[in-house]
């Protein structure tokens, strides 16, 4: 049974301002936004911490997956300070999305996420 709130959605809406953001400064303002200081991220393919290590991640997807946006697959699940959402990778150019799963978030006191769980359902081989 969720619990949902406003909380969580914004959360996860801020998440995904972030891993859309394309440009550097704007990276860098978005990952600062979503994240506390000494938030992290950790999925299959990484493990980072704090904003730094989070945008360089999220610039090293993007330029594996160039024209590609991040999108929001059904409604956030949450309660507490814990939200679980899916997601896809979406291309601009075909509409295909060749990468897909879900998250796992928890947030500090303030509403910015302290950790991310990810969890890949669907990659390309070879990725």
């Amino acid at each position: 049974m969720s619990a949902n709130t406003d909380r969580h959605e914004n959360a996860v809406a801020r998440y995904f301002e972030a891993w859309n953001a394309s440009e550097p400064e704007g990276l860098a303002k978005a990952v600062a936004a979503a994240w506390s200081v000494e938030g992290t991220y950790t999925d299959p393919l990484a493990a980072v911490t704090g904003h730094a290590e989070i945008a360089e991640l999220i610039a090293g997807a993007h330029a594996q997956f160039p024209g590609f946006v991040f999108r929001p697959l059904g409604t956030v699940d949450g309660h507490h300070d814990t939200a679980r959402f899916a997601w896809e990778l979406v291309s601009g150019a075909d509409g295909s999305a060749p990468v897909a799963g879900f998250d796992v978030i928890t947030l500090d006191a303030d509403g910015r996420i302290r950790s991310v769980l990810g969890f890949l359902d669907r990659v390309p081989a070879g990725a």
